[in-house]
């Protein structure tokens, strides 16, 4: 995944997140509401951790110069 595609997924994974933390938020004391923060709280944070790795970007680099796929 290029820097590109990553910070594109990545924002718009931690914003989804962080809209299903404000739906459970808003919705308090209905039913269901645990399912809209669980899958919140795991939005948010795989969005953080797509947004800032790194290593896949090295791998494709060291491809590159080895004269892999372009």
């Amino acid at each position: 995944m290029n820097k590109i595609s990553r910070t594109i997924t990545g924002v718009v994974m931690i914003f989804g997140g962080l809209f299903l933390i404000g739906v459970g938020i808003f919705n308090w004391g209905s039913e269901g509401v645990w399912v809209a923060w669980m899958y919140g709280v795991l939005t948010f944070v795989l969005g953080w951790f797509v947004l800032l790795n790194n290593k896949e970007d090295k791998i494709e680099e060291i491809n590159y110069s080895k004269g892999g796929k372009k």
